[in-house]
């Protein structure tokens, strides 16, 4: 509890409360009192200070055995060390594994997959897989953010598409993903995915809100984006 407090105490010192009062209103299922006001680059520049020397990667790895947290950017700063205090894409996965339990929103739930994970994709794979059928809606969550953000080139897996289409949840925060993971596959897998869209497969609501995620991206043509737009469902 001694490195809580010592890292609660630096990270009021970067405190600004109008940031916190505006940043609290894009996490609206977090009270207000939980959230500091610490801006992110801060936060990563913090989490680099920590891990400079062999005293403060200790001092950082006793803080994330301090489980639960008690502010919002305690668990953003766990997050952050966790890619960086991690030796290899397996330590990741466990210490990872060990914090979703407590990951209780998106922003941080988002900022959590670390690079180290590129190390060893199929790993990464096999472990997050199952994860897809957890009760935790932020684990679920985090599975669908790794697949957007390392299994979308060349770790792709067409099988990937009817995983996720297959996924039956009324949680915001799970739907979200999936749509935001369409989006991104209509960008980088377009010919693998836009029969998903031809067919109906997914939920109306996963839909349309995957073709408006996509409609906004620069990097689909304009005729695809015409053809996506008559796909749209009423």
């Amino acid at each position: 509890m001694t490195e809580n407090k010592e890292i609660q105490a630096r990270l009021f010192a970067l405190q600004d409360v109008k940031y916190g009062d505006f940043h609290s209103k894009l996490v609206p299922g977090l009270a207000r009192e939980r959230i500091i006001g610490v801006r992110t680059p801060a936060l990563r520049k913090l989490a680099a200070e920590l891990c400079g020397c062999e005293e403060g990667r200790a001092r950082a790895r006793d803080f994330l055995a301090c489980l639960p947290h008690q502010y919002y950017e305690e668990n953003n700063l766990h997050g952050l060390l966790i890619g960086r205090l991690a030796k290899d894409t397996a330590e990741a996965l466990a210490l990872t594994d060990r914090f979703l339990p407590y990951v209780d929103n998106w922003a941080t739930c988002d900022l959590l997959p670390p690079k180290i994970f590129q190390k060893d994709l199929p790993l990464v794979r096999k472990t997050i897989t199952p994860w897809l059928a957890s009760d935790q809606t932020y684990r679920v969550r985090f599975a669908i953010v790794t697949m957007l953000s390392f299994m979308l080139e060349e770790e792709f897996a067409p099988s990937d598409l009817t995983l996720l289409a297959n996924l039956q949840t009324q949680e915001y925060y799970i739907n979200m993903a999936i749509a935001w993971y369409y989006s991104f596959a209509l960008i980088k897998q377009y010919e693998q995915t836009i029969g998903l869209f031809e067919a109906q497969s997914l939920g109306k609501w996963v839909h349309n809100k995957s073709i408006q995620k996509a409609l906004e991206s620069y990097r689909i043509p304009s005729e695809r984006k015409e053809y996506l737009r008559s796909l749209r469902r009423k």
